[in-house]
């Protein structure tokens, strides 16, 4: 029931709404932000695909279940506490490596808490979808 434009422009914002959730995660950790935000703002993209193209098309835009997504991200926030206990700290201690780093220059840092929020973006992104397009669905 959705023009042409309609249709049209969701792919635009989606690309646009991804975009913008993948730079609400990546600057969580040092300014308001991150991974839950991220993942709100990224499944808004696919649910407004999925209003304008319906839920199947959107499932196939998306290419992996959505519960698969959630749960792959509870895996990788797990994967980030434990990360703690191999160093001999306590779990969900934060873990900083710097990559390239020499003498001189610091390198570029990453850390569990990276990893962490990006578990959660996954776990949100997935478990919100999840509920919409099986509300989407059975309407």
């Amino acid at each position: 029931m959705s023009s042409l434009i309609v249709r049209a422009a969701t792919r635009l914002m989606v690309a646009l709404l991804l975009m913008f959730s993948i730079y609400m995660l990546l600057r969580g950790h040092n300014e308001p932000g991150g991974g839950f935000i991220g993942g709100l703002i990224g499944a808004s993209g696919f649910v407004l695909y999925a209003m304008a193209h319906g839920s199947a098309e959107a499932r196939t835009a998306l290419r992996i279940d959505p519960l698969d997504i959630a749960m792959s991200g509870l895996g990788i926030a797990l994967f980030a506490g434990v990360a703690a206990l191999f160093d001999g700290d306590a779990f969900f201690t934060g873990q900083w490596m710097f990559l390239g780093a020499t003498e001189t220059e610091k390198g570029l840092p990453l850390s569990t808490v990276l990893i962490f929020d990006v578990g959660v973006y996954l776990v949100v992104l997935g478990s919100i979808l999840a509920m919409v397009l099986a509300l989407e669905e059975e309407v």
